[in-house]
């Protein structure tokens, strides 16, 4: 789960990270009245959305004055802002942020993620702020240093002052890199997060070190114990498809080809999709009904898929172990009915109770397609899309 930048501002600030001082708006009004709150004769106005490069998309500016604060809060709410991390879509602005202008000096990356490789907790860092990670990890791979952090002792301040003296960094800066980087690992440890990214760390004119951007996402099934986390969910940023098929307790991911797929277990839905792309289709998306599908699990995860207007063809491929493919065969019929299907439905089952599904799906009437492999139910997939789609 992500958050905004505001949020994730917040959150940092109380674990010891230095911000700027801002405020939040939700109408041009407001904007003008927090830069009049805040003071000073230059603030920042940021876009608040789920998303990387704004500044680029127009969704940052620096202004001079109230008026330019307001005027340009008005062209931002309500805008879909489209960046080069969005879709064509993008995504609305509903939230700003309005921050005094801080004193650049030097600006520094820095990142918090977890290291599969090494199964810890990795710090990446770069001279170069301002960029994003991909980028630097392209143009300038040798300003990347990276360091891991034993979870049995957590991040060791020789580690932090190491980091920040390959930085670059003299004097009191050291101290305070040692801070922020404390801080950083305790709230990514404390917090369940999945990444903390400071980005640009700014050192200002007067040697202080200041987060003037911040970016946090959290493990989605650490949620129940993060309450306060949870409730940073802001569901205008997500892919309705996504969050409602979540709230049902599916897993989803929508995708722009035309094949809906509904499956059981993550490493045979991205089997599936590979098959599907081998049989020269597109899949539509990628879905995890779960273990222990019922029926009415398979009825909603049916109408999921088709919340997805571009999606002609469903593909069903069911390997039951905890599953039963008779509760998934009543589903696909269930579903067929109650939404009134007229696309083609392509079913594969196999394992648990298979001959019992086969019958029921048989059985049904219904202009159901069924395959006995992968191959052969993806091979039908394709071949059942309408010409136009094809």
């Amino acid at each position: 789960m992500d958050i905004h930048e505001y949020q994730a501002k917040e959150i940092l600030a109380r674990f010891g990270v230095p911000v700027p001082r801002g405020g939040l708006a939700y109408s041009p009004e407001q904007a003008g009245y927090r830069a009049r709150e805040l003071g000073g004769s230059a603030w920042v106005v940021k876009a608040q959305v789920h998303s990387g490069g704004r500044g680029a998309a127009g969704g940052v500016k620096l202004c001079r004055s109230e008026a330019e604060v307001q005027e340009f809060a008005s062209t931002l709410f309500g805008k879909q802002l489209v960046t080069k991390q969005t879709d064509a879509n993008g995504k609305g602005v509903y939230r700003l942020w309005v921050e005094a202008a801080s004193d650049i000096a030097r600006e520094i990356y820095l990142g918090f993620v977890l290291d599969r490789k090494s199964e810890r907790i990795m710090i990446v860092a770069s001279g170069h702020g301002g960029m994003e990670i991909e980028d630097l990890a392209e143009e300038d791979p040798d300003s990347l240093v990276r360091m891991t952090i034993d979870p049995a002792v957590g991040l060791c301040p020789f580690q932090a002052r190491e980091l920040a003296f390959k930085l670059g960094l003299d004097g009191g800066q050291v101290a305070q890199m040692v801070t922020i980087l404390t801080a950083c690992y305790r709230a990514y440890r404390d917090l369940d997060a999945m990444m903390v990214e400071i980005n640009p760390l700014v050192v200002t004119g007067t040697g202080d070190l200041v987060a003037l951007d911040a970016k946090m996402s959290f493990d989605t099934n650490a949620l129940f114990r993060q309450q306060q986390v949870a409730e940073l969910r802001d569901r205008s940023q997500e892919d309705p498809r996504e969050s409602t098929a979540g709230d049902h307790g599916l897993s989803y991911v929508g995708l722009d080809g035309d094949i809906g797929c509904i499956i059981n277990g993550a490493g045979l839905a991205m089997a599936t999709m590979d098959m599907i792309k081998l049989a020269g289709g597109e899949p539509a998306n990628f879905l995890d009904i779960g273990g222990g599908a019922s029926p009415e699990r398979v009825v909603r995860a049916f109408r999921t898929v088709l919340t997805d207007g571009g999606v002609s063809v469903i593909l069903v491929n069911i390997f039951a172990g905890i599953n039963r493919c008779d509760w998934v065969a009543e589903g696909v019929v269930q579903a067929y009915r109650e939404v009134g299907l007229t696309i083609p439905v392509v079913v594969r089952l196999a394992g648990t109770n298979v001959e019992e599904g086969n019958r029921i799906i048989a059985e049904s009437g219904l202009p159901l397609i069924t395959a006995d492999t992968l191959a052969d139910a993806a091979a039908k997939a394709v071949a059942a899309r309408p010409r136009q789609a094809a």
